[in-house]
């Protein structure tokens, strides 16, 4: 699939990002590779690969789930603007 210089500027637009027009030949070079290198991937026969969460056929490893920090909440509470019942309050911004 290739890009044209339309292209590139409607997605540059789409994504809020500002491009020099010298550059927007290179970026659809690039972007075109990228796609067909998608399309590539999707000829790929995958009949019989079961799915991975993860490359590497290994469990994770897990810690002990236990305190590590002594509580500070009256801490980091005490230089609040506003709290109450160990909450935080904040101006109300939806009507």
């Amino acid at each position: 699939m290739s890009l044209s210089s339309a292209d590139v500027q409607s997605i540059a637009h789409l994504a809020r990002l500002s491009i020099e027009d010298q550059d927007i030949p290179e970026y659809a070079r690039n972007l075109s590779d990228i796609l067909n290198f998608v399309e590539q991937l999707g000829k790929v026969d995958t009949k019989g690969v079961d799915p991975m969460a993860h490359p590497l056929d290994m469990a994770q490893r897990l810690r002990v789930d236990e305190v590590s920090e002594s509580d500070q909440r009256e801490l980091f509470q005490s230089i609040a603007p506003a709290t109450e019942a160990g909450l935080y309050l904040v101006p109300r911004v939806i009507e």
